[in-house]
């Protein structure tokens, strides 16, 4: 945005219709002042285009899950999941308050991204790693936005959601890498994703460089000063994880705490952050809890050596949590004009 407003053309129109002047003072003009200089029309904030905001992502090697890890672990089936998680299949931390039961504290959660990244005042919203659609449900039918799109790479999720169409709501099985929408976003809403957005064993200047990918996506992907909501867990310090939390999540990893601020640097201003993980404990109790009263029934689901894996794999996250190993991070950041 700052290279259009400097180009000294007539032709760039920002969010409230005013025109700037200012001369072009850089030694080499961008590919997009160049554009700009030619006489090339511009685009509108919210259209997508070269123009706009150079929308094509530099090429770089792909990181994190792929489409197979995801399913191994996400298309279990949705009757199991609905035993352990509740009918509105949310799996992820809930936020509580005094004596929340779990159906109400994610509610919570939800209502608390969608006020953090502005989206129940947008008219397009995106929500990367969309799991099962609660959020998208949610923006429609409570937030009244118009015009919502849920990212997955689980065929199992994506067929659920569209077992319960909204006017306005669509998802895709896709990887946000190659999402390409012909407008903007108003909000980003991603909660869960960003731990599978690299594998374990990278390398950190790797890790961090797919992590600005990430940042770079949704610079491109937002209206101006737009914003971003993000739930991830983190390692609170270097931890080499647990050998069955690796087998539970295939090709993926936990950043660091630091290292999504990092990452956002230079495109994004962080605006808050809070970590919840005291919320996660109770939340993977509840989870436990859930388990354990439809045991029989979980078994005949799935078997009984996932079934055991699964609650194996609730406890040790839970211990991870209420011993500070691991944190869970709720971010919220507002686009660098």
């Amino acid at each position: 945005m700052s290279e259009l407003r400097e180009a000294g053309s007539n032709c760039y129109k920002g969010k409230n219709g005013n025109r700037n002047g200012a001369k072009l003072v850089r030694n080499k003009p961008s590919k997009t002042v160049s554009r700009l200089l030619s006489g090339q029309q511009c685009a509108m904030n919210d259209e997508i285009t070269d123009v706009a905001g150079d929308s094509k992502a530099p090429d770089l090697e792909r990181t994190g899950a792929s489409p197979e890890a995801i399913i191994s672990h996400y298309d279990k089936g949705e009757d199991f999941f609905k035993l352990v998680l509740g009918p509105e299949l949310i799996y992820s931390c809930a936020l509580f308050e005094s004596d929340d039961d779990l159906a109400e504290a994610q509610r919570r959660k939800l209502d608390y991204h969608i006020e953090a990244a502005n989206a129940a005042n947008a008219k397009r919203v995106l929500d990367v790693g969309c799991g099962w659609g609660a959020m998208l449900r949610r923006l429609v039918d409570h937030a009244e936005v118009p015009h919502v799109v849920g990212l997955t790479l689980s065929p199992s999720q994506a067929n659920w959601i569209r077992r319960q169409p909204r006017p306005g709501l669509e998802v895709v099985e896709q990887d946000w890498r190659d999402h390409q929408p012909t407008q903007r976003y108003d909000a980003i809403i991603s909660v869960g994703a960003f731990e599978h957005f690299v594998q374990k064993g990278l390398d950190p200047v790797k890790k961090l460089d797919a992590y600005r990918e990430f940042f770079d996506f949704c610079d491109r992907m937002l209206v101006a000063e737009g914003k971003i909501s993000l739930q991830t867990i983190a390692f609170s310090e270097p931890h080499e994880g647990h050998p069955l939390l690796e087998k539970t999540f295939p090709d993926s990893d936990l950043p660091l705490i630091w290292e999504p601020i990092a990452a956002a640097e230079g495109k994004f201003v962080l605006t808050t952050l809070r970590n919840d993980r005291d919320h996660y404990y109770r939340t993977l109790r509840a989870w436990e809890q859930n388990l354990m009263a439809h045991y029989a029934e979980a078994i005949e689901l799935v078997g009984e050596s996932t079934v055991a894996d699964f609650r194996r794999y609730l406890r040790i996250s839970a211990t991870g949590f209420r011993m500070g190993i691991v944190s869970l991070l709720r971010m919220s950041f507002q686009k660098r004009m």
